[in-house]
């Protein structure tokens, strides 16, 4: 059974089928997952059936393309309706969720999901008992999951965050409420090896919700405000548009969305995106780029808009560039431009180190390079294209690992077009080296044809005839940085839990190594970190007591916030930009945590 095929389930169904559960039907919850997850499953317009067994069947109603309710999840087995099956199949379906506007900086989870009406709570400057109850219940339900790890955290708990999260949305948290779906949606896919999972974006996700609910009691005015969110864009006129198409990427995300964003520039440089994104999976992200943009009465799809253009009146824009679709917009396709020729060409004038300055600042992310391949590099992860900007060695990584996407074998075959010059269009890769993930870029061997690199597919025959290809050198020990020593434990809680970083030899001597190299407030972190996963105490006839869930999870956002802006502070320093960074703020909340 493909989750691709399963309808999204509203976390509120979920969280009220696992909670009906029985204790017993609650250890067996994720082995029913998984024998469910091998039974054929049929799809009939708005219904979904899985065969539980060769006499009875399991159905899952989505009239409005998700489950809403309990009712619409059906058994036909005897123990229905207070059966595993229904549980099992709400567990496994992806999350429907609204998420929103929060400012992505690349198409995520907020760019992916359906918006839905509403607005966020009005502009007071005190948060509401409510909100404080959601943001708390958020807080114990992800500290829970930090505590037991992705490795550890089945569908019991992640129905539990999935239920702080819906409780979260009512209050009027909807971003809070999106985060802790993220969540989710991230121990997920680690549980079940899916190719989009990375341990840092759940890492992320985590530091992210934890952050929020943290905050929020504290919050007032504009801080409060964007830590509430709102649950739909607010799109605001922006009369008629000229634009120009730059390049289409695709979506696929671990929540269950897919498809394809295409960005493109106005006259004066400003970027705007079309998307078409909706539950699915690789193969919708790649189909997507042939099918029709969806505004105005344009017939250009995603992968002719990347090369030409558009004419808008009535246009609509998005606080994050979205355009939007609404009934009053019309638009004709206009032609295009090359993107060395205005006003596309202004996009790569702007210094790297501004460009840098601004991604950091919250800004869309992406880098608008001149380069020259300069061979390649293997890190752990994966291998690298080393390219020359301005004179800096940045390295190029896959926007995508999904092996469905091209993007892998684009990159080993750029690899070999060695001293090409050529113009990327890639995505800011925070790091202590500079990084980006390559999204688009000049034909090695066509002049004024260009490549998206997530859809397009190059072929040998595409290359320059001179190029010979070598294989990837080791990465430096430069890559290691020192802050590594604390960023790996930061991710190893994630994955394994408390108990991970609560062994004897969980990093005993990587806080005085910190503090040899100037790394103190890192020392002090990671020693709370180990402190507080291993601490126990016992009652008074000498047992265990369960372990301060509290503790550790203030002890892990410390090491987490810290790790993150130290990270942008190094990033700004090796692209030679200015980055307003706060480390310090992960010794404050170790403060406030004791």
């Amino acid at each position: 059974m493909s989750q691709d095929l399963l309808p999204p389930v509203a976390p509120s169904v979920t969280a009220e089928l696992v909670e009906a559960l029985s204790p017993r039907l609650r250890k067996r919850l994720d082995a029913g997952i998984a024998k469910l997850a091998a039974r054929p499953v049929v799809r009939d317009g708005d219904t979904v059936r899985i065969a539980v067994d060769d006499d009875t069947d399991l159905e899952l109603h989505a009239p409005e393309g998700a489950v809403i309710s309990a009712d619409a999840i059906r058994c036909g087995c005897l123990l229905a309706p207070d059966c595993l099956h229904r549980a099992a199949a709400a567990s496994a379906a992806p999350v429907a969720e609204d998420a929103p506007d929060s400012a992505p900086a690349q198409p995520t989870a907020d760019e992916a999901s359906p918006t839905a009406d509403g607005a966020s709570p009005p502009g007071d400057e005190t948060v509401a008992p409510a909100q404080l109850a959601a943001a708390r219940a958020v807080y114990d339900a992800a500290a829970a999951v930090l505590e037991a790890g992705a490795d550890g955290s089945g569908a019991v708990l992640q129905a539990e965050l999935l239920r702080a999260a819906h409780t979260a949305r009512l209050a009027g948290l909807p971003r809070v409420a999106a985060a802790a779906v993220s969540v989710v949606n991230g121990v997920r896919a680690a549980r079940s090896a899916d190719p989009a999972h990375r341990l840092p974006d759940l890492a992320d996700a985590l530091r992210t919700v934890l952050g929020m609910a943290h905050r929020l009691p504290f919050a007032t005015g504009g801080d409060l405000a964007e830590l509430r969110g709102s649950l739909r864009q607010p799109y605001t006129p922006d009369g008629s548009l000229r634009l120009y198409g730059l390049f289409s990427e695709p979506v696929l995300t671990t929540t269950g969305y897919a498809g394809a964003v295409t960005w493109t520039a106005d006259a004066e440089g400003r970027l705007c995106t079309v998307s078409d994104v909706a539950p699915g999976g690789p193969g919708r992200a790649t189909g997507a780029a042939d099918r029709a943009v969806r505004i105005g009465d344009t017939a250009l799809t995603h992968r002719e808009l990347s090369r030409a253009g558009l004419a808008v009146s009535g246009a609509t824009v998005s606080p994050t560039g979205r355009l939007g679709a609404g009934a009053g917009v019309r638009a004709v396709r206009a032609s295009g431009a090359a993107w060395s020729a205005e006003p596309l060409d202004r996009l790569w004038t702007v210094p790297v180190a501004e460009q840098v300055a601004r991604a950091l600042a919250g800004g869309h992310g992406l880098l608008f390079l001149d380069v020259t391949l300069t061979g390649t590099v293997r890190e752990a992860t994966g291998d690298r294209l080393l390219a020359d900007c301005e004179g800096r060695t940045v390295r190029l990584a896959v926007a995508h690992d999904d092996p469905a996407l091209p993007c892998r074998d684009n990159l080993r075959l750029l690899a070999a077009a060695r001293g090409s010059r050529l113009r990327v269009v890639a995505r800011l890769a925070p790091g202590p080296l500079p990084r980006a993930l390559l999204l688009a870029a000049e034909h090695p061997a066509r002049a004024g044809e260009r490549v998206d690199l997530g859809l397009d597919r190059l072929q040998h025959a595409d290359l320059p005839t001179t190029t010979a290809t070598a294989a990837p050198a080791p990465a430096p020990p430069a890559d290691e940085a020192p802050l590594h020593l604390l960023r790996r434990r930061v991710h190893q809680a994630v994955s394994g839990g408390r108990r991970v970083l609560g062994l004897p030899d969980s990093g005993a001597g990587d806080g005085g190594r910190l503090r040899r190299v100037g790394l103190a407030t890192a020392g002090e972190l990671l020693g709370e970190l180990r402190s507080a996963a291993a601490a126990r105490s016992r009652d008074a006839f000498g047992r265990l007591l369960p372990a301060d869930p509290g503790r550790f999870a203030h002890a892990w956002l410390a090491a987490a916030v810290y790790t993150d802006e130290v990270e942008r502070a190094l990033c700004a320093a090796a692209w030679g930009a200015d980055a307003e960074v706060g480390a310090e703020s992960g010794a404050e909340l170790v403060a406030t945590s004791r």
